[in-house]
């Protein structure tokens, strides 16, 4: 039977969520605590990979196993057991041929920015003393919709066999002391979402200007693309599945 575990977790602690060795990540701490209260090796396959840092407010992950077990009590005992910083929301059974990763067929992400130095928010948002031209920052993210070749804004070497994406929604809203950039699409590239906040945010303080975003994109040079933000500001909060899947 196959599962998926709905789950989120902040990242300030973890090199992201994929196991990697020498490093503490959120797939690592999951898979031994599964393993313990299933009382068998239980393997996590997650939605994709965030980078150190990342946190998740929606993460999706299957696995697979024969034994029956009860899922409230083992969401809440696994709720019990792991760390503070990560949290079981749900498991759901799912039809065999479902994967976290390729059934998905989009996936969004929050970026938050605050304006105003704030200790609270330290681990949680990227701290910009500038002023911001919103309006400019949104005529640009506008040019990003569609579907495009966004190699400019993709990690350096990045083993993948398309640079295609295709965003169907990127904008900046204004809220209660922050500034959240909102982008949906069909996938990301590593480091993606991170390298287009902080070209948008050039254009805001007038580093560059609205123009250089298609120029950017028909380059495909990551070297001409503004910084990529801090990881800390960045946050998953929704993957969609078809309806179809749940059991």
């Amino acid at each position: 039977m196959r599962y998926f575990v709905h789950f989120s977790y902040l990242g300030t602690d973890y090199h992201g969520w994929q196991k990697q060795p020498n490093a503490s990540s959120v797939q690592e701490k999951m898979e031994q605590a599964f393993s313990l209260l299933l009382a068998t090796p239980i393997e996590l396959m997650g939605a994709g990979r965030t980078d150190a840092g990342v946190h998740a407010k929606k993460m999706v992950a299957h696995f697979d196993t024969e034994l029956g077990f009860d899922k409230q009590i083992i969401k809440d005992r696994l709720n019990a057991f792991l760390a503070a910083d990560i949290s079981i929301d749900q498991i759901l059974a799912v039809t065999q041929e479902t994967h976290a990763r390729f059934t998905a067929t989009s996936r969004t992400y929050e970026y938050i920015v605050v304006n105003q130095k704030d200790p609270f928010q330290h681990h949680g948002a990227h701290y910009v003393f500038q002023p911001l031209d919103i309006q400019s920052m949104n005529k640009a993210a506008q040019i990003l919709l569609g579907e495009k070749d966004f190699e400019c804004f993709s990690k350096s070497n990045s083993d993948v066999h398309t640079f295609i994406c295709d965003i169907t929604h990127a904008k900046w809203v204004a809220t209660k002391g922050q500034l959240v950039f909102t982008i949906t699409a069909n996938r990301f590239l590593r480091n993606m979402v991170r390298a287009i906040v902080g070209t948008l945010l050039e254009i805001g303080t007038g580093k560059r200007p609205v123009t250089d975003i298609p120029l950017l994109l028909e380059t495909k040079s990551r070297s001409k693309a503004g910084p990529s933000v801090p990881a800390k500001g960045l946050y998953l909060t929704q993957i969609n599945y078809p309806e179809n899947i749940y059991v």
